[in-house]
């Protein structure tokens, strides 16, 4: 190909300075490959599906456990033991590129487990669980040795023990310790190890996500597709007990839309930026008639591959380079899928930010008929395409959960935002036969993770055949639906005030996990800013303590205890960040938003707030005041200041567990580098004749 170049790429920006790690057999592993098989010429429909379900390698069903009185009681024998097997492989696959409109073979890391499909392998299978259920799930690394997961001698905070891994279930309230979700372990190549995941009784059912999360090789595993959904499926009704409202799950409700089972779609939004080499092991770029990079692309017998080198000092893989790479972001391990559905059928997208970099701002508009097919569309022109065909009202969705927490009321919205770590279920419709457009829209600067305004991408495309008319509005459409299947579903004592409510602008109150969190609850503040130090070399990624005059920036020490928390204390957090914005995530404990300021006091989490203050309305903190979250972004401002900066306020109760876990940035780059903390959550002193239970 005459507009292939070689390209070598150099660490720069964000990346300065970090120690490169020397793969071996990097080279021989392009060799190895060349006798793969070639790639397709030209693409066909790659219709959507759900990931594969993992599996049991068996199922008991324990003795009969307590139900708190807090929560509404689950069916009987509802409560599990299951077991799951799931390996960590290096996994041969094809990745669809637009800018070739060829399949790039690829040579990644990967989860593999049962039904794994060889067409799609880099989308984990899906682990589904009930409240109640114990989950042992063994994890076997099968990947090759690598000297520096046993004998690292370098900076923690820079790219080292690219095969060694752990498991972190993200967004599950569950112990931070031992087998369960700690983080802080390493599984090394060759060792299999199960964790015990306990699920309370009282866990919310929603939508969660499985992950690599060993410190230095985070970003490089989940950047080839090492994340799966978790799912937790709940059948508890709400109900009254004497005059006091106990919730449910949302699965009761939605289970009966339209007389029978709601459907499902389970969507992991992920960044695989694989790359092709070379025999000098630089870069294989298309460039535009600019002369600037179009896309990183393979040719027929290349293998592409997640790798760092010690080369001259050179790496390829930088979360950074997303943007240059012209990669697609896939869905469930699909580029530009198609979906199909029906007219006026209410539909669950459960949707998974699984992503390393890119921030996704969902739109969806109807497009033309007769245009041409989105297997052409390369990133680069797929702003164009959207301009010219995809001309459609964006049409209303409805948001009923962030991060797998329900909300008090379903948010009508045409975009919402997903940073990397969120989850947002919404119930979405189409009123009209046709095909619809999936748009990651364009997001202004401060509200991307490129720091940069980002310009539209396609998703893919919705193709809606004839089904129920949709009668009216899509908002009172689907309020009629909810509410007939309320009349079905929920028991007599609890039906009225349900239906009451949805008839009351969509409120579920009745399925909302946990109560608000008032002024009078709360025992104690902290203060969490995030900070990145350029004029070091090596650039620092720290966090702080405190904000103002007491700010105190540090990288991550894994043998150092940042914050200690006490058992049952409810702390008001304020957090900011004086360079860039981060998606700020806490494990173990969900919190709730109080108010999110702008840079003059004004907060924009309210259902009609707009926030112009960089002179373009960003859509992502609107109608969040009282929601539930474990990530949530964080703006700063771009010039190393705490001038300019949003403060987040927001609030978490320490409840249940104590144990070391972790705080961090979810850009996960971020993560490796240093800006991330340790938390030790300890019982209280019991001092002055206090006293106190937890259970």
């Amino acid at each position: 190909m005459s507009n292939i170049v070689e390209r070598t790429w150099c660490y720069s920006g964000f990346i300065q300075g970090w120690r490169a790690v020397a793969i071996a057999c990097l080279l021989s592993t392009q060799i190895l490959f060349l006798s793969a098989q070639p790639a397709q010429a030209k693409s066909s429909e790659r219709v959507i599906e759900n990931p594969p379900q993992l599996d049991l390698r068996q199922e008991s069903i324990p003795p009969i456990l307590l139900t708190p009185s807090s929560v509404a009681p689950a069916a009987a024998g509802a409560q599990a033991e299951k077991t799951f097997d799931l390996n960590i492989e290096y996994t041969d696959g094809q990745l669809y590129n637009p800018a070739t409109q060829r399949y790039d073979q690829v040579h990644l890391r990967s989860y593999v487990g049962t039904d794994t499909s060889p067409e799609r392998p880099y989308v984990a299978p899906t682990i589904e669980l009930n409240p109640g259920d114990t989950a042992r799930i063994s994890l076997h690394n099968k990947l090759p040795a690598d000297a520096t997961c046993t004998d690292w001698s370098g900076d923690v905070n820079s790219p080292h023990c690219l095969n060694g891994t752990n498991l972190h279930a993200h967004g599950l309230w569950i112990s931070p310790t031992g087998n369960s979700d700690n983080m802080l372990l390493s599984i090394n190549p060759g060792v299999s190890f199960q964790y015990e995941y306990n699920i309370p009784l009282d866990h919310p059912a929603g939508t969660f996500w499985y992950h690599t999360h060993r410190h230095g090789s985070t970003s490089v595993q989940e950047s080839s597709g090492m994340a799966g959904a978790l799912i937790v499926r709940g059948d508890r009704m709400p109900r009254q007990n004497k005059g006091t409202l106990q919730t449910g799950d949302i699965d009761t409700l939605l289970k009966s839309v339209d007389a029978q089972t709601i459907p499902e779609r389970i969507l992991l939004l992920q960044q695989i930026q694989y790359a092709c080499l070379d025999n000098n092991g630089v870069v294989k770029v298309q460039k535009g008639s600019d002369d600037k990079v179009d896309a990183w692309v393979c040719d027929p017998g290349d293998s592409g591959i997640i790798e760092f080198t010690d080369s001259a000092n050179k790496s390829f893989f930088t979360p950074q380079t997303w943007a240059e790479s012209g990669h697609h972001t896939s869905i469930n391990g699909q580029i530009l899928p198609t979906f199909k559905a029906k007219t006026g059928e209410v539909e669950r997208w459960r949707m998974i930010h699984a992503g390393v970099r890119n921030t996704i701002s969902l739109e969806f508009r109807k497009r033309k008929d007769n245009v041409p097919s989105i297997n052409t569309v390369s990133a680069a022109a797929a702003d164009n395409y959207i301009e010219q065909h995809c001309t459609g009202d964006p049409i209303p969705y409805h948001v009923i959960a962030d991060d797998g927490l329900t909300r008090a009321a379903a948010w009508e919205t045409t975009l919402t935002t997903l940073q990397p770590g969120y989850r947002s279920d919404a119930l979405v419709v189409f009123p009209e036969v046709g095909d619809y457009c999936v748009i990651d829209t364009s997001a202004p600067a401060q509200g991307s993770v490129s720091q940069a305004l980002e310009s539209r991408q396609l998703l893919g495309v919705v193709k809606a055949d004839v089904g129920t008319t949709v009668s009216g509005d899509i908002h009172s459409y689907l309020t009629e639906q909810l509410v007939a299947a309320a009349k079905r579903t929920m028991p007599g004592a609890i039906q009225s005030r349900v239906v009451s409510d949805l008839k009351n602008g969509l409120k579920l109150s009745a399925f909302v996990p946990h109560p608000d969190i008032p002024d009078g609850e709360v025992t104690g503040t902290q203060e969490m800013v995030f900070f990145i130090d350029t004029t070091t070399t090596p650039v620092k990624f720290e966090v702080s303590n405190a904000i103002g005059k007491k700010f105190d920036p540090k990288p991550y020490d894994p043998k150092r205890v940042d914050r200690t928390l006490t058992l049952g204390d409810v702390d008001e957090w304020t957090l900011q960040s004086y360079f860039a914005s981060h998606p700020f995530h806490i494990h173990v404990n969900p919190f709730q938003i109080v108010k999110i300021l702008d840079p003059n006091g004004k907060d924009v989490s309210g259902p009609e707030a707009v926030d112009d203050a960089d002179g373009h309305v960003d859509p992502q903190y609107r109608n969040m005041k009282g929601v539930w979250k474990d990530t949530l972004w964080v703006k700063g401002s771009t010039n190393n200041q705490p001038q300019g900066v949003y403060t987040v306020v927001v609030r978490t109760r320490y409840e249940r567990y104590i144990g070391e876990y972790v705080q961090h940035c979810h850009i996960l780059d971020h993560e490796d580098q240093g800006m991330m903390q340790n938390i030790s959550v300890v019982l209280p002193s019991g001092v002055d004749g206090a006293t106190a239970s937890y259970h």
